[in-house]
């Protein structure tokens, strides 16, 4: 192979544009690194780390999928030593949003969290079946109103500073508030017996 057409193969391999092809995910515990295949003209590469947003004492994981777009950078144009960058919109995976305003992640199943700093409004939406799990035994601080829709399960107690308005009823101990009766019930200043 001559120099020149050494040179120009190690150009045109330094930046590519391409698909995922594979995925491997890895194996943490085998000490695996996960990588894939990229799809780039008439060639298909060897396995490659791609870039995520941290992978330090701060790791993000957000794993690259097939048919995704995506650049090829081979350090001195060796794609063996390539490095994928995932991130370009296509036709196939348009952008989720069109506004200046939010910031949003759309995922596959239909979930979507979402900010709009414009209206400072925060969404996130599940599909039908979706579970939301919060952990923080250190406890949790909520400031703000809060608008509840659904049935409510609390183990524990709870302490409430204010006025609390039921719409139909407070059962205690199997007793209704709006519909218990008393014992011991006698006409004039004595006080009744406990409800039954």
């Amino acid at each position: 192979m001559n120099l020149l057409t050494e040179i120009t193969r190690r150009l045109d391999n330094m930046i590519r544009l391409g698909t995922i092809a594979e995925v491997d995910h890895g194996d943490p515990a085998q000490q695996k690194m996960p990588c894939c295949r990229v799809k780039t003209g008439n060639i298909t590469t060897g396995w490659l780390p791609w870039l995520n947003l941290r992978a330090g004492e701060t790791r993000t994981w957000e794993p690259v999928t097939v048919g995704e777009q995506c650049v090829v950078f081979s350090p001195s144009g060796e794609p063996t030593q390539g490095i994928v960058l995932v991130g370009i919109y296509s036709s196939n995976h348009p952008a989720p949003s069109n506004s200046p305003d939010k910031h949003s992640t759309t995922y596959p199943d239909g979930a979507v969290i979402e900010y709009d700093h414009a209206a400072h409004h925060l969404l996130a939406i599940l599909p039908a079946e979706g579970t939301t799990e919060l952990e923080s035994l250190g406890g949790i601080s909520i400031k703000g109103p809060i608008t509840h829709e659904g049935d409510y399960t609390q183990t524990g107690n709870q302490n409430v500073t204010g006025k609390v308005t039921v719409s139909v009823d407070v059962v205690a101990a199997g007793v209704s508030l709006v519909n218990h009766k008393h014992t011991g019930v006698t006409q004039g200043s004595a006080q009744t017996g406990t409800p039954v």
